[in-house]
C-alpha cells in the first residue's frame, strides 16, 4: 500500500484536465504513441469527442518508477468541469487521497476552479496546484498574476506551484514526481473485514453490472461471496480487476486500490452509487459514508414517440440511472403526449447530454417537454406540496402562496463586462451581494437569482454579453414567495398540459405573446385555422392564428352565373367548421424545444 497513490485532476471547463490526462498515460507508458488516435483518449463517448468536454469520470491505473528507482501504482480519475457535473466530480474525490488542481495559465482562477477546490478541501485532499498551458504567447504576461490569484486562494508557498504545458509535455515529469512525493499513501488493513465503496457502475450487456470501487479496508478476491449493505443483496463475485485501456483482470484487489468487480448482477436496483461492498461472511461494521444526495434543479417530461415503446424507455432510463446517478425519474402521463417519465437533472447541459444519450445508445425516439424547476405551494388548508409539473398546480382559490428556489451565482469575469452582466441579472430578477476584485482586471460577483431565470439560456447569454471570458458557479439557497402564475398554452380552446409553464406575472404577458408567435412558426398548417392563446386562469393574455391551407374550389367554374360559385364556397366554410370541431393538431417536437429559444 505504501507505493499507491489515488489522484485525481480537477478544474474549471478547458483548463486542459483531459489533455494533462493524455499526456501522463504516454509518459508513464500505459499507451503508446501508436494507440494515441485522438487527443482526449479517456473521453471515449462521441458526445464527449464532438461537444470536447468531458461528462463522465473516468478511471486508470498506471505504472511509474520514480528518480529515486521505487516503483509506484498511480490510480488516476479524470473529471467534469462543467457545472452540472459537479456530481461526478465529488464522487471521483471519494476514491482519492489527493488532487491535482489545473489552472490556465491565460485564464487564471475561475468560478469552477474555486468551487472544485473547495469540494476537494471538503474531502480532506492533498491539493498540488498546477499552472497550464505556459507555452501560450499570453502567458508570458499573465502567469505572475495568476500565481498571485493561486497563493491567495490556497495559500500555499511559489515553489509548490508546478508549471506545464500539457499540449507540449512540457512539466510532466515534474508532475508525475510531485504526485509520489505529496500525495500520501492510502490507509487501511488489507486484513480487516472487506469495506470497498462504490463510486460508479455501467451496464455490459454480457456481464450485467460492472461495479467500480474503491477498498478502503481486507480485499477482495474472485469467488466471494460480498453483500450490498444498503440494498442488503447477495452475490458470487466472477471477476476482479483494475482499469487500464480496458479492464485488465488481477483476481484481488487489495485495501487502497481503485478497480472493478463483475458479480452477474441483472437487476440494475441493486448496486447503488454510494453503497458499501462487504463480506457476507464477515461483514464491516459501519458503512463508509457515502455521497450526498444529489438534488436535482431542472425537471422535464421525456415522452416515447410512440406509446408502445413505454417499457422500453423505462428500461432505457434504468441503464443510463446505473452509470449517472443524478438523474431522477418516476412515471406520468399527459392528455397531449400520453404515458412517459418526469426526469430531473442538475441543469440544462444534463439534460441535453441525458436526451442525446437515450437516442444514441438506446437507440429511443423520445418528445421532450419545456424544462421548469420544482416549485413549494403553500394550500389553504395548511398543506405544504412540491410541483415539478406546472399541470399539477392546484386552482388559485387553494393557493396561499407559491414558493419558488433561489441560487447565488458566483460569476468571476474582467472588469470591463460588469456592466453587461449587471443589466442581464437584473434582467432575471437577481440582486447583487457581493463584488470582489481578485486583481485589478478581475472581479468576482455574487447574485441571488431565482433559479428558473437561469436554467433556460442565461449560460449562453452570459458568455456572449463578456465575450466567453465570464464563468459561472451557483449553489441553491432557499425557496421564497413570489408573485407567480400558471400560463396555459391553448389549441383551438384546448389546453396543452405539456406546454403550460409557471411564470412571474410581471413576465407573464410578454411571455406569451413570445410563445404564441413562435408556435405560430412551428405548427404546421391543416385545413382548418388554429387558433394559439395564451392563458392565465380563463383570462386570455395573447392570441395568434394559424391560417388555413385553402383550396380552390372555383377553379373548374368558367364564367356562368355567381350563385354556383357561392354555393362551392360555403359548402367548403361548412366542411372546415365541421373539420375543425373534430380535427386534432399534430405537435412537433421543435414546438416543445421553442419555449428554450423564447428571447432569440
Amino acid at each position: 500500500m505504501e507505493n499507491f497513490r489515488n489522484f485525481c485532476i480537477i478544474a474549471h471547463i478547458d483548463h486542459g484536465k483531459s489533455t494533462l490526462a493524455d499526456r501522463l498515460l504516454e509518459k508513464t507508458g500505459r499507451v503508446t504513441e501508436r494507440e494515441m488516435v485522438m487527443n482526449q483518449i479517456l473521453d471515449d463517448n462521441p458526445l464527449e469527442q464532438e461537444r470536447g468536454i468531458t461528462i463522465k469520470l473516468h478511471a486508470i491505473q498506471m505504472d511509474y518508477t520514480s528518480k529515486a528507482g521505487v516503483q509506484y501504482v498511480l490510480n488516476l480519475i479524470d473529471t467534469p468541469g462543467h457545472v452540472d457535473f459537479t456530481y461526478e466530480v465529488s464522487r471521483s474525490l471519494a476514491a482519492c487521497e489527493g488532487a491535482l488542481l489545473i489552472i490556465d495559465a491565460t485564464q487564471g482562477v475561475e468560478a469552477q476552479t474555486i468551487s472544485n477546490l473547495y469540494l476537494a478541501l471538503d474531502a480532506n485532499l492533498e491539493i498540488i496546484p498546477v499552472i497550464n498551458k505556459i507555452d501560450l504567447p499570453a502567458a508570458q504576461t499573465t502567469l505572475e498574476g495568476v500565481k498571485k490569484q493561486i497563493i491567495d486562494l490556497i495559500g500555499c508557498k511559489e515553489d509548490e506551484i508546478l508549471y506545464t504545458s500539457a499540449k507540449q509535455g512540457i512539466g510532466i515529469d515534474e508532475i508525475l514526481e510531485a504526485i509520489v512525493e505529496r500525495v500520501p499513501p492510502p490507509i487501511g488493513d488489507p486484513n480487516a473485514p472487506l469495506r470497498a465503496l462504490i463510486y460508479d457502475s455501467i451496464f455490459d450487456s454480457y456481464r450485467g453490472v460492472v461495479v467500480n470501487l474503491r477498498v478502503f479496508d481486507g480485499t477482495v478476491r474472485e469467488g466471494d461471496k460480498v453483500v450490498f449493505m444498503a440494498t442488503q443483496k447477495f452475490y458470487d463475485i466472477e471477476e476482479v480487476g483494475v482499469m487500464y485501456m480496458k479492464r485488465h483482470r488481477t483476481k484481488e484487489l487489495t485495501a487502497g486500490n481503485v478497480g472493478y468487480i463483475t458479480a452477474n448482477i441483472r437487476n440494475l436496483q441493486d448496486s447503488k452509487v454510494g453503497d458499501t461492498l462487504t463480506h457476507a461472511a464477515n461483514p464491516c461494521e459501519f458503512m463508509i459514508d457515502g455521497f450526498k444526495i444529489v438534488k436535482p434543479m431542472v425537471f422535464s417530461g421525456i415522452y416515447p414517440s410512440n406509446a408502445e415503446d413505454f417499457e422500453s424507455l423505462r428500461e432505457s432510463l434504468a441503464k443510463l440511472g446505473l452509470n449517472d446517478s443524478s438523474i431522477t425519474y418516476e412515471p406520468e402521463s399527459s392528455n397531449a403526449l400520453g404515458f412517459g417519465f418526469r426526469c430531473g437533472f442538475l441543469g440544462l447541459l444534463h439534460m441535453e447530454i441525458v436526451r442525446e444519450r437515450l437516442q444514441r445508445e438506446f437507440n429511443e425516439t423520445i418528445v421532450n417537454t419545456v424544462p421548469n424547476v420544482r416549485y413549494h405551494v403553500v394550500m389553504t388548508n395548511g398543506d405544504d406540496i412540491f410541483i415539478e409539473n406546472p399541470a399539477q398546480l392546484p386552482p388559485t382559490v387553494k393557493i396561499v402562496d407559491i414558493e419558488e428556489p433561489f441560487i447565488m451565482a458566483q460569476i468571476i469575469t474582467p472588469s470591463e463586462y460588469i456592466g453587461n452582466i449587471m443589466k442581464l441579472c437584473l434582467d432575471r430578477r437577481g440582486t447583487l451581494k457581493n463584488q470582489t476584485y481578485l486583481s485589478p482586471e478581475r472581479v468576482d460577483l455574487q447574485f441571488e437569482l431565482p433559479l428558473s431565470e437561469v436554467i433556460f439560456d442565461f449560460y449562453d447569454k452570459l458568455k456572449s454579453v463578456s465575450r466567453g471570458y465570464a464563468s459561472l458557479d451557483y449553489e441553491f439557497i432557499e425557496y421564497r414567495a413570489e408573485d407567480l402564475v400558471k400560463l396555459d398554452i391553448m389549441l383551438n380552446g384546448e389546453p396543452v398540459d405539456a406546454l403550460s409553464s409557471i411564470v412571474h406575472r410581471v413576465k407573464s404577458f410578454h411571455w406569451g405573446q413570445r410563445l404564441c408567435s413562435k408556435l405560430k412558426e412551428l405548427i404546421p398548417r391543416q385545413m382548418f385555422e388554429v387558433a394559439i392563446q395564451a392563458a392565465i386562469g380563463s383570462k386570455v393574455i395573447a392570441r395568434t392564428n394559424v391560417q388555413a391551407i385553402r383550396k380552390n374550389v372555383i377553379a373548374k367554374c368558367y364564367g356562368g352565373d355567381i350563385s354556383r360559385k357561392r354555393k362551392l364556397l360555403e359548402k367548403q366554410k361548412e366542411g372546415k367548421k365541421r373539420m375543425k370541431q373534430i380535427g386534432n393538431v399534430e405537435i412537433p417536437q421543435e414546438a416543445f424545444l421553442a419555449v428554450l429559444k423564447i428571447e432569440d
